[in-house]
């Protein structure tokens, strides 16, 4: 579990076609916590309006319950993402999840196509090209003044950018990874890892959402209803982190420690800074909880 995940839980982001209502039905019963339409990579040319019809449908409906619910639009540049964008504008989405950006400009661009748009809407980019990620604080920067609020990384994409390999260990991403998790962290990001596509072996999905969890991210989005709920079991907190939250929380209240910066707990010399991070383990915890 990431000691900076937002309380909010956003451990399992399932990316549906926006054309499927049989999927879209079945996401309503699933235990994820976001519910993405896609009107982008999982739709063909030719569907793309009626994708974005159904998508304003299900959006009317609802029904998702405590799920967030993004649409991944078309970029800004296509032939449908101007459409896209006046559309959901007026739509009931919590987030529209936009692609390919490179640039802060491109922030700045839907954030100006959304300026009608209901105040709670939430801006989210995928970092997916070469540009993106050699761009990632000045990117992250435009969370400050912009609805931009949460990263969705694209190892594929940007695995056919750069020409590489994507093996299990995801060797040649690393390093953006670990960036990007720093630079979503210094501007208050949630951040999520790109998918895996392996959803037949769940022994590979969970080797590479671990991996993910050490490098800090909040979640990881997912492309098979098979892999919901075991990535929530690894990016929400263990027994074992819960206990050692509820013990630092107990001994920083201890009158003897009062005003103190650092005292030992468990024989672990433990700072303000643990204190903070078990206060957020059992509230991301509690949310978690009233979630059923």
């Amino acid at each position: 579990m990431s000691a900076n995940a937002p309380i909010r839980p956003r451990r399992s982001a399932l990316y549906l076609p926006a054309s499927n209502a049989r999927a879209i039905a079945k996401a309503r019963t699933l235990p994820c916590d976001v519910v993405v339409l896609d009107l982008e990579d999982a739709v063909a040319p030719e569907a793309k309006a009626d994708a974005r019809e159904a998508a304003l449908a299900a959006l009317e409906e609802g029904g998702f319950g405590a799920r967030e619910v993004a649409v991944r639009i078309n970029g800004i540049d296509t032939e449908w993402g101007v459409d896209d964008l006046a559309a959901l504008s007026g739509s009931k989405a919590d987030a529209v999840l936009v692609p390919k950006v490179s640039t802060p400009l491109d922030i700045g661009r839907y954030e100006e196509a959304l300026e009608t748009a209901p105040e709670a809407m939430q801006l989210w980019a995928m970092i997916e090209t070469c540009s993106a990620v050699l761009n990632l604080e000045p990117l992250a920067a435009m969370a400050e003044t912009t609805r931009l609020s949460l990263w969705i990384m694209g190892t594929n994409d940007l695995a056919k950018e750069m020409r590489a390999r994507l093996t299990r260990e995801r060797t040649p991403f690393q390093p953006f990874m670990a960036q990007a998790v720093a630079a979503a962290r210094l501007h208050g990001l949630t951040i999520l890892d790109g998918v895996c596509n392996e959803f037949r072996d769940l022994e590979v999905f969970e080797a590479e959402a671990r991996q993910g969890l050490d490098f800090g991210f909040d979640g990881k989005s997912l492309i098979h209803p098979a892999q919901v709920e075991l990535c929530n079991t690894v990016f929400s907190p263990s027994a074992e982190e819960l206990a050692w939250a509820e013990a630092v929380i107990a001994a920083f209240d201890l009158p003897e420690n009062a005003g103190k910066g650092a005292i030992r707990v468990e024989g672990k010399m433990t700072e303000l800074l643990h204190l903070e991070q078990a206060r957020q383990l059992l509230a991301v915890a509690q949310h978690i909880a009233t979630r059923g």
